[in-house]
């Protein structure tokens, strides 16, 4: 079975950066507040529009606004139950409960992602830093090496 090299559709690929390159190259760290702006944009308005959903986020995402929201929530439970009907408590369940409640535990269950995310992010940034330092110097002995092997062969073919 012959081995051929498969064709490369132009553009999908990203072309292998040259050895210096790699050699110039500073591992970025990417966290989810360093994206901010371009969810809501750059400018002040964007900013402004940022802050205040974080600001709310950060409290309604908490576990004790889904309690409060529960306690809400049951306010009107003895109302739906009276009232005797199904669909009245079926609509007190997915209306009042379930999106008052919800909501909060949501939030917070992403914060807890979020945050693994980011301190993933860290360690393997830490990682990815150290072994491209390594590579570096790797890269640096192989140039050494290939300056010696070159010398080597000159000098046997002045012999």
């Amino acid at each position: 079975m012959s081995e051929q090299a498969t064709p490369r559709t132009p553009g999908l690929v990203p072309p292998m950066p040259s050895l210096q390159q790699m050699m110039e190259h500073i591992p970025e760290l990417v966290q989810t507040r360093h994206v901010r702006a371009k969810v809501q944009g750059g400018g002040t308005l964007g900013r402004w529009n940022a802050a205040i959903a974080v600001r709310i986020t950060k409290i309604v995402g908490t576990m004790y606004c889904a309690y409060v929201f529960t306690l809400i929530a049951l306010v009107a439970l003895p109302t739906a139950i009276q009232q005797g009907s199904p669909t009245v408590l079926v609509n007190w369940v997915s209306s009042n409960f379930l999106q008052l409640v919800l909501l909060p535990i949501i939030i917070v269950g992403q914060n807890v992602i979020s945050e693994a995310q980011d301190k993933r992010a860290e360690a393997d940034h830490k990682t990815l830093t150290a072994l491209h330092q390594m590579n570096v110097q790797q890269l640096e002995i192989l140039k050494k090496e290939d300056q010696i092997l070159e010398m080597l062969q000159k000098s046997m073919v002045k012999d």
